[in-house]
């Protein structure tokens, strides 16, 4: 009688193969990195070849298994605040969030979250522009702003029901966070746990100056430990512009996975460093990640 033999290749990966022996066993561990690489003017680099990636783990360096630059669809959920204070500011926020999903990979899934004082998912995944038009046009303003706790929701989601391994979050704010129970610090811990990519927007020049300082300082340590980026637009206008751009570093990152070296299963954090061999060249991927216990 022939035997079912599957072979789980990869904690990190969820790759299954299935052969003819009864036999289960963890063969390795990837660790995947999505990589984006711009020039000293900005501009994406792109078509480098698997050489001129450097990976370090905790400062040891480790051995590439995987190299690829290819626009693969995404899971994204669009975080948007619907606070009191987007009133004025709901219709150009829903122009560019549309601008963003057009641009993106037509397989695309993408669900909606709005949040004021409290977070409700207000579209489930769909690749549908008229369904996203509508959810969106039908967003309320009113209220305070609980970001951390929207940005939990749209993790824990992206983790129980998204179909695709790439997973991105974009949140648009106007405001410092004031109403939240979750903490940054926590938040950034689930967001690496689970290879979220946070991108971000914030609308603070309406903020008062201390307060647009700490929000700013807030979504730059998101973005930047998760791989992700942050604009501030001075006007509201500008976001237009801005998430055509995000769609295209996205559709345009380098996949890069490597077994590491250290495989203890500690549960520890690994901190992540990619280094390019491009003269000038800024390197975004995530900070680092937790092995597993």
């Amino acid at each position: 009688m022939m035997r079912l033999r599957c072979v789980i290749l990869s904690t990190f990966a969820s790759l299954v193969l299935c052969g003819q022996e009864a036999t289960f066993r963890a063969d390795t561990r990837l660790v995947v990195l999505n990589v984006s690489v711009f020039d000293q003017a900005g501009k994406i680099v792109r078509d480098l070849g698997k050489s001129a990636f450097t990976v370090y783990e905790n400062g040891d360096k480790q051995t590439l298994n995987v190299f690829r630059q290819d626009d693969v669809p995404i899971s994204l959920g669009l975080i948007i605040d619907t606070s009191a204070s987007m009133t004025n500011k709901r219709d150009r926020v829903a122009s560019a969030a549309l601008a963003m999903v057009k641009a993106s990979n037509p397989q695309d899934e993408v669900f909606i979250i709005n949040f004021n004082e409290s977070a409700v998912l207000a579209k489930e995944f769909t690749n549908d522009i008229k369904d996203l038009e509508k959810a969106l046009r039908d967003l309320d303003a009113k209220g305070e702003t609980a970001m951390r706790d929207a940005l939990l929701l749209g993790i824990e989601h992206l983790r129980h029901s998204a179909h695709r391994d790439k997973k991105v979050l974009l949140v648009v704010t106007d405001g410092e966070d004031n109403s939240s129970v979750e903490t940054q610090a926590h938040l950034v811990q689930v967001a690496q746990q689970n290879d979220v990519i946070i991108y971000a927007i914030g609308l603070l020049g309406a903020e008062e100056v201390a307060s647009a300082a700490r929000a700013r300082k807030q979504l730059d340590e998101l973005t930047a430990q998760t791989g992700g980026r942050s604009w501030f637009p001075n006007d509201v206008a500008e976001i237009a512009n801005i998430t055509p751009e995000m769609a295209h570093e996205i559709r345009n990152q380098y996949i890069l996975a490597y077994t590491p070296t250290n495989l203890a299963a500690d549960g520890s954090f690994r901190k992540i460093r990619v280094d390019v061999d491009v003269p000038g060249a800024v390197v975004r991927t995530r900070a680092g990640y937790y092995a597993p216990r």
